[in-house]
């Protein structure tokens, strides 16, 4: 009986990490680039009452055995990186990735972040940067002369200024993408993920070639949060919360009952 309590009140905890990580998603729906997440489970340890092939009798051994769980842990939190839909706005900076990839992005440390985010901004000197003022990777300037400004689907910057009659090419975008994208780390938040052991090292290249995704310019990356899917998921976790609190009551009413016995 007391075995249950505990087997049930794991599974509240388990079911309280899910709701937490639905709600993340749900806060997140409209977060330009945001990738929901998904909590992965796994049962705990089980108690052997009898093995399975134990001997009952000379010649003849149990098919099955008697093993007890002790509940339920998360067993991880994973980023699930399903495309978002896009989001047309027609500022020439907005930039979103049709396919695989990510940006890379400069942090003051001088080591890189990684993002879907591509609402990017010039700042005072026309360098391209976050909205949080992190400078894009590699570094790509706008004169402050340039009356239009062009990105093409494999990169390529490209601006027209007075007096030239031709574009004139400022940079080339990148993207970087990694062997495991869900080993990214994304404990830093603003929209950016961080490469760790889990995620393997940056591979770089260019955008359209070699598996790398488009890019497309006025447009930007919605978030991949399905409000229906995660309304449903936020149903199927508070039953299943619900019920191992009932379990946790029937084995209290369980245990009274054993106790109110009397000779």
């Amino acid at each position: 009986m007391i075995r249950a309590m505990f087997s049930s009140a794991t599974g509240m905890i388990a079911q309280q990490t899910n709701i937490d990580t639905i709600a993340n998603n749900m806060a997140n729906v409209s977060t330009t680039g945001f990738k929901k997440s998904r909590v992965n489970f796994q049962d705990l340890l089980y108690e052997t009452i009898r093995a399975a092939g134990t001997q009952t009798s000379a010649g003849t051994t149990t098919p099955e055995g008697i093993q007890i769980g002790h509940g339920v842990r998360p067993s991880s939190v994973a980023k699930l990186f399903t495309p978002g839909s896009m989001i047309q706005t027609g500022n020439p900076l907005d930039l979103a990735i049709e396919g695989d990839g990510f940006f890379e992005i400069e942090l003051p440390d001088g080591t890189s972040a990684y993002t879907r985010d591509g609402s990017f901004r010039r700042n005072a000197v026309g360098t391209v940067m976050t909205v949080d003022g992190y400078p894009l990777t590699p570094a790509i300037t706008i004169p402050e002369d340039a009356s239009s400004i062009s990105v093409g689907s494999d990169g390529v910057v490209s601006v027209f200024v007075p007096g030239t009659p031709d574009a004139t090419q400022v940079g080339e975008i990148q993207l970087s993408r990694f062997a495991n994208d869900a080993g990214l780390d994304a404990r830093m938040g603003v929209n950016l993920l961080l490469e760790n052991g889990a995620s393997g090292p940056p591979i770089t290249g260019t955008p359209g070639e070699d598996g790398f995704g488009r890019l497309t310019q006025g447009f930007l990356e919605n978030s991949n949060v399905q409000v229906v899917e995660e309304i449903i998921n936020m149903i199927v976790a508070q039953r299943a919360y619900e019920a191992n609190s009932k379990v946790i009551q029937t084995s209290d009413e369980m245990l009274q009952v054993a106790n109110s016995i009397r000779r």
